[in-house]
């Protein structure tokens, strides 16, 4: 009997030798570096730490770096990337039109290249792109707007609808406003939606860095030059939950949420937790949920198909024309999030919890 434990004893520490061999081994895949925008979006973080800690688990050392929005910073994160032998990079880029001269050197060297969530622009050295529908973000949007529009001012047509854009620099918010004019511009057309600023297309609409602050000061100017006579605003489309908060504290500012002057249908993108938080108050109507730990759990899987050497399956292979070529594509569903679907979509999904909404 002692023999046979001794035996048993041997044969199991050899096991768990060998298991800690294979996970050492395991561990040893070389290294992926991770390119984001800012630190200043919750949703680039959660990205951030979601799309590291997958990559981890699959046995790849990361280097995860926020350049704050900073072109010139971005550039020399990737640039260091690079030199120190990334085998891929995962680049949520903040001008997609920047990075031709880091990627060639990437290039190079052999290193695959994955655009994260923004499409890369005006190079060849690109290998994937991984991405929500972002047509589809703006038509979901824009069919929110009109739902809202129906509930809680059906009696009060034509509606008075002002248009905000994402950054110019993003490719994605062209997709946005696209997405979202095809729902719009026929009502436009037909008399029913006035855009009273006369402010329209993404040459005059956009924000620049989807900065909030900038979207504020906009909807101050608007509010001032269009709306002194007496007329509402009955919706604002918005791309971005950032851009929503601050058009909500420059509608607040004129007296908008008040008993006399009801809140505007405003849209939004990402489901950040303070945005969900003025949907469940009535200020925000929608946003739009990207679950971006599902993007970044199939980006992952990507990189690692791609650093192996075989080729990822199912990809749109027509959608997007950086400029030099079709990068082929993964696109997940968007889905849109309001007071009725909120808990279920974003608080039992786990993508937040309740206590970020208190």
């Amino acid at each position: 009997m002692k023999i046979i434990k001794t035996l048993a004893t041997v044969l199991a520490v050899g096991a768990m030798a060998l298991t800690a061999s294979t996970a050492v081994f395991a561990q040893d895949k070389g290294a992926i570096g991770i390119a984001m925008p800012t630190q200043s979006s919750l949703r680039w973080i959660s990205d951030g730490n979601e799309l590291k800690a997958a990559l981890e688990a699959k046995g790849y050392t990361v280097d995860l770096q926020f350049a704050e929005d900073d072109v010139p910073n971005q550039l020399a994160q990737i640039e260091n990337m690079v030199t120190k032998g990334a085998k891929a990079l995962v680049i949520g880029s903040i001008d997609g039109t920047t990075l031709s001269a880091v990627l060639q050197q990437a290039a190079d060297a052999g290193i695959k290249v994955v655009a994260y969530d923004r499409l890369i622009r005006d190079t060849a050295n690109v290998d994937l792109y991984t991405t929500f529908d972002n047509f589809q973000v703006g038509v979901l949007q824009a069919n929110s707007l009109v739902k809202g529009l129906e509930a809680n001012f059906a009696d009060q047509k034509p509606w008075n609808v002002e248009l905000f854009g994402g950054s110019p620099d993003d490719n994605n918010a062209f997709f946005f406003y696209d997405g979202a004019m095809s729902v719009l511009q026929p009502m436009i057309d037909a008399g029913d939606v006035v855009i009273k600023s006369g402010q329209v297309g993404m040459d005059t609409v956009g924000t620049l860095r989807w900065d909030g602050a900038v979207a504020q000061a906009r909807m101050d100017n608007i509010l001032s030059a269009n709306y002194s006579d007496g007329s509402r605003v009955h919706a604002v489309l918005s791309p971005y939950d950032g851009l929503s908060r601050g058009i909500i504290s420059s509608l607040r500012g004129v007296g908008y949420g008040s008993a006399d002057l009801a809140w505007p249908v405003i849209s939004g993108q990402d489901a950040e937790a303070p945005s969900v938080k003025a949907i469940i108050a009535g200020e925000q109507y929608s946003t739009i949920y990207k679950d971006t730990r599902e993007l970044a759990k199939t980006t992952a899987d990507l990189v690692d198909t791609l650093v192996s050497g075989g080729t990822p399956e199912g990809l749109d292979t027509t959608t997007y024309d950086n400029g030099v070529k079709v990068v082929p594509s993964i696109l997940l569903t968007p889905y849109e999030v309001d007071a009725s679907n909120y808990k279920e979509l974003v608080i039992d999904s786990g993508y937040l919890t309740e206590a970020d909404i208190q």
